[in-house]
């Protein structure tokens, strides 16, 4: 774990509202150096506090995507099968994130495709031919509330 100061929290506060603040910009609301920003900065990448900087793309700018909530439990909770179906998750790009959890369903996945085709073919690939799921369920995103990877950091 690494120690945080105010100043760190308050700059990666501002990077998960926009990753692209510039050292100047971060110096002006921090009431550093643009070069204390900087090297701020790569410590946090180094350490790995800041694990990635992405562009987040609207879903409806770029066709009609479709949002699902699937859940999944598998046969027999062995490692080595939960670990299967851990890197058979990784490698579909479909499925944006998914949690091993506990409760009646292993594992909680948020997928989005183009079209129910797609979603038919991806069920069918992920779970009806995999025989270590027990059982699975889907729910579809009517309206999407609220998303986001922000920490709430207490500043």
């Amino acid at each position: 774990m690494v120690e945080l100061d105010a100043f760190d929290i308050k700059m990666l506060v501002q990077l998960q509202h926009d990753a692209r603040t510039t050292s100047e910009r971060l110096a002006e609301l921090l009431g550093l150096s643009p070069t204390a920003c900087q090297r701020r900065l790569k410590r946090l990448r180094a350490s790995g506090v800041i694990s990635a900087e992405i562009a987040v793309i609207d879903p409806a700018a770029t066709g009609n995507w479709i949002t699902l909530i699937a859940h999944a439990s598998l046969v027999r909770g062995r490692p080595e099968i939960v670990d299967a179906f851990k890197k058979d998750v990784r490698r579909t790009p479909e499925i944006q994130q998914c949690f091993y959890v506990t409760g009646d369903y292993a594992f909680v996945m948020v997928v989005v495709v183009q079209d129910i085709r797609a979603y038919d073919q991806l069920i069918r690939k992920l779970f009806m031919e995999n025989p270590n799921i027990l059982k699975f369920q889907t729910s579809m995103v009517i309206d999407t509330v609220k998303t986001g990877l922000s920490l709430p950091f207490q500043s």
